[in-house]
């Protein structure tokens, strides 16, 4: 049964548990739900929660145990040999894995049978070239060890799947039964509900933690995969990035300095156009600019947060970067030779981040207290001098963490930098060159035709890992200045 129709049936038995909840404790009071101890409505939500959440919480911890499980038992059945030099086992079921989904695409296809798949017959160069027409990443040759280990794979997800759906809808009807018995005058539903929905609460607010853990925990270990095939010195220190598709990574230099270079590089050039502009708007949108005035503007400006990155990055390939080539190319004054540069791609996420600084900006500033408007005024400050020294002062943090918001989406754009900035690793300091970034790295050596057990193809996790630090530190920095700027002002 798939997922969501599993879900949907147990949301069903819940719906169906709050009436009849309902029902059963009025009737146990003899119609009058005046003797009852709570409201009927508690005793129906008490009905719901023991169906649905006793039952979702199985769902949960069986979608995270059962991957485990399935990889231990089918990594056992994998021989040493299959095991090729330079790699571990980690990466060869990361091979098994995509060819079992693979094989749950071109079985869906209808590009062959459920029968041959499972088949000991299943030819594996066959299964590898219709795995690669239907699109599905595989490696260079499909072996008999992996597709084995594929179809067990799949064979004990399927059976895991049956028996989680089995487990999940009686533990549901359980729960359903147990709140009915539960459903009596005397019942204390309001206190059970409330604590349940207190713990469910404090659930939500804990799944951004973990969400972060997760995301930190699949950077790590495939970062510990990459430094065990990769010196860690040559990535950090490293002033070439060239990496090579055709070995096994002897000839690759993957040095990451490059690639931090164009990424701080146009987000700086990127940030020159945002934070100006940006704050002048916010300041003339909230300070000078009539009711009406605002309520066109500010909603235009909004507008451009909305427009798709690659629409920006076909404007800066087909606009900007052909723009400045006429003025800075061999016709003007020969600064540039493309149209792909570190300036076109800076200039585009610029526009592209001034509703970031802007908006945020302008709502810091209305916050700001009228009465410390109307005390400079009463000082005989000019409008400008309040604004000055009152206002942006009192705003400051804010307007901070706007530009850091908008520092964060710079330094992760990808698209713009794909189509406006080029994809040449350098370390220049002319604007008028081809760069490129971290991101658009990760994309290119995740879609590239590297084996995934290659450092060409593990690199694109140290690139995300070494993002994500930076990205951190900037913004514990920033923790800092913000709380060390207040302790001033409070």
């Amino acid at each position: 049964m798939p997922l969501l129709w599993l879900i949907l049936i147990v949301l069903a038995i819940a719906v169906a548990g709050y009436v009849l909840g309902r029902q059963r404790a009025v009737a146990s009071a003899g119609g009058d739900s005046r003797q009852l101890h709570s409201l009927p409505s508690y005793y129906g939500s008490n009905v719901a929660l023991k169906a649905i959440v006793p039952a979702f919480l199985l769902l949960i911890a069986w979608l995270l145990i059962q991957p485990l499980y399935v990889n231990n038992a089918v990594s056992g059945m994998i021989p040493e040999n299959s095991v090729r030099e330079g790699s571990s086992l980690g990466l060869v079921m990361a091979e098994v894995r995509r060819a079992a989904d693979g094989l749950d695409v071109i079985v869906g296809q209808g590009m062959i049978t459920e029968d041959y798949a499972r088949s000991d017959e299943a030819d594996p160069a066959q299964i590898g070239e219709q795995l690669r027409e239907a699109g599905q990443v595989v490696t260079s040759e499909l072996t008999q060890p992996i597709l084995r280990a594929a179809q067990s794979y799949r064979v004990m997800n399927a059976t895991g799947n049956m028996i989680m759906t089995v487990a999940v809808l009686i533990l549901s009807v359980l729960g359903f039964l147990y709140g009915l018995k539960e459903s009596q005058a005397d019942f204390r539903a309001r206190n059970v509900v409330e604590h349940g929905v207190r713990a469910i609460l404090v659930g939500a607010a804990s799944i951004a933690i973990l969400t972060t853990v997760g995301i930190v925990l699949s950077l790590v270990f495939n970062t510990i995969e990459f430094f065990r095939l990769y010196p860690a010195a040559d990535f950090f220190f490293g002033l070439n990035w060239a990496p090579s598709f055709s070995g096994r990574g002897g000839s690759s230099e993957l040095g990451v300095l490059p690639l931090l270079w164009g990424t701080f590089y146009i987000s700086i050039v990127a940030l020159a156009v945002a934070v100006p502009i940006g704050l002048f708007a916010a300041i003339y949108l909230s300070e000078y600019a009539s009711p009406r005035v605002r309520a066109f503007a500010k909603p235009m400006l909004e507008v451009l947060a909305g427009i798709p990155t690659i629409v920006y990055g076909l404007f800066a390939l087909l606009t900007v970067g052909p723009l400045l080539l006429k003025f800075f190319g061999d016709d003007g004054l020969g600064w540039m030779q493309a149209g792909t540069a570190v300036m076109t791609a800076g200039l585009v996420m610029g526009i592209m981040l001034i509703p970031f600084v802007s908006s945020l900006s302008d709502d810091i500033i209305n916050s700001v207290p009228q009465a410390m408007r109307d005390g400079s005024y009463g000082l005989g400050a000019t409008k400008s001098e309040t604004i000055r020294q009152v206002v942006l002062p009192a705003a400051l943090p804010g307007i901070v963490g706007a530009i850091l918001l908008a520092a964060s989406r710079a330094i992760g754009e990808t698209m713009i930098v794909v189509l406006g900035a080029g994809a040449a690793a350098r370390l220049s300091l002319n604007p008028f060159e081809a760069m490129t970034t971290v991101t658009a790295k990760i994309v290119s050596q995740l879609t590239g035709d590297a084996d995934f057990a290659s450092p060409e193809a593990l690199v694109a996790f140290a690139l995300g890992m070494t993002l994500f630090v930076i990205t951190l530190c900037l913004n514990i920095f920033a923790l800092y200045i913000v709380r060390k700027y207040r302790e001033q002002y409070e």
